[in-house]
């Protein structure tokens, strides 16, 4: 696998389009990391470290729905294995007028933008969400 990030987003992204309540994804610190962030702003109900059918560690996410949609609409990628996407504070995009967020891997750990902007350190830009 040669983007394990964007391969956790796009198993978000099937499972909400299917309507699952959980999706499994292989384990690993960075995702537990984006993950976190996701927590935190509440796209997510939870998530926790499980064993997976295979004796690997996994974890499963508990997503979260509004009236029957998901919370999250949209799930981009920004910074690629082929295209890395780096930006100083002062450079960080918002989303959506300031209703999304942006997921950066930073220097004081992954963080998201407007925590990137108060602690002023740019980073990687992972992915977007709305």
């Amino acid at each position: 696998m040669n983007d394990p990030i964007g391969d956790m987003l796009t198993r978000i992204r099937n499972s909400q389009m299917r309507g699952k309540s959980t999706v499994v994804t292989p384990a690993s610190k960075l995702r537990a990391w984006v993950l976190d962030v996701l927590l935190d702003e509440g796209y997510i109900r939870g998530y926790e470290k499980i064993t997976g059918a295979d004796g690997h560690p996994a974890i499963e996410i508990s997503l979260k729905y509004f009236d029957g949609t998901p919370v999250i609409r949209e799930l981009k990628r920004v910074s690629k294995p082929g295209r890395r996407v780096y930006l100083s504070v002062d450079d960080i995009p918002t989303v959506r007028q300031g209703l999304g967020m942006s997921i950066v891997s930073t220097s004081k750990g992954v963080m998201s933008d407007a925590a990137a902007r108060s602690a002023n350190v740019g980073g990687e830009v992972l992915c977007t969400v709305f």
